[in-house]
């Protein structure tokens, strides 16, 4: 069957104006739209993307098409084929564990630094993060969710005073977003992830270190749990390619 795409202009400008642009930028922002567009689902794995439907999608010219499709396969979020084509990757479950076990490393430590920089004006804005979170749920918004989610844990990091980091963890998380859009619709799952951020907006707002650092720890951990256990792993969506560390460090405490 065959999907067509509405016609997208770049920046604001027209296809035919911004065949005049710098290469450079017009490759970024077509970068920045079909990554967006590979994490949020919108292209699927396995999906297709053919350079000349692009071009007509973007109203631009093959040059700055393949510089953005070299930089989504440097992601790992497309295979380049020869003679075949170029399609979106399969999520492969090395990248959620490796992603997951970065962020709660990164995250369990920015949480605790926040801690000691917390103001009111910071305790209403976690809050009011929460309320809009709240609301997604209500709606039963997955991508509300997912956006808010995200903008959470920036926050936190930018209470720390370490926005820097959040932009590392943004760079090793494009899987794990993929996985969790795939997966928030679950029945009870949104709920679940708010309580959990409640749980460390909580301890935050009472000056608790430890208690923080344990609910960010907890809600991270948590995912690599859902990975771990996870039942099925459609062969069209994933690429079964690594041991989960969970079951490596049991294998290891029970090795005489």
């Amino acid at each position: 069957m065959t999907v067509t795409r509405k016609r997208r202009s770049i920046a604001g400008v027209t296809p035919l104006s911004h065949q005049r642009a710098a290469t450079p930028r017009t490759a970024t922002l077509i970068y920045d739209m079909l990554r967006e567009e590979i994490i949020s689902l919108r292209r699927k794995p396995m999906d297709l993307l053919n350079e000349k439907e692009l071009e007509a999608q973007f109203g631009v010219s093959r040059t700055p098409i393949r510089e953005a499709i070299l930089r989504l396969a440097d992601d790992g979020l497309v295979d380049i084929f020869p003679q075949s084509g170029t399609f979106v990757s399969r999520i492969p479950r090395r990248a959620l564990y490796e992603a997951i076990l970065v962020r709660k490393a990164l995250e369990d430590t920015i949480v605790s630094i926040a801690v000691d920089k917390m103001t009111p004006a910071n305790t209403r804005l976690l809050e009011r993060n929460l309320d809009d979170l709240s609301v997604s749920v209500r709606d039963d918004d997955v991508e509300a969710f997912h956006r808010i989610d995200n903008e959470f844990h920036q926050l936190i990091s930018d209470i720390a005073a370490f926005p820097g980091i959040w932009t590392i963890i943004q760079q090793v998380k494009v899987h794990s977003d993929r996985y969790r859009l795939l997966t928030l619709p679950q029945d009870g799952r949104l709920a679940r992830v708010l309580d959990e951020h409640s749980a460390v907006v909580e301890c935050m707002r009472k000056g608790d270190k430890t208690g923080a650092m344990q609910a960010m720890g907890f809600h991270l951990g948590r995912l690599l749990h859902e990975v771990e256990t996870a039942e099925i792993w459609d062969p069209n969506y994933f690429i079964e390619d690594a041991i989960s560390p969970l079951a490596s460090a049991a294998k290891k405490e029970n090795t005489p």
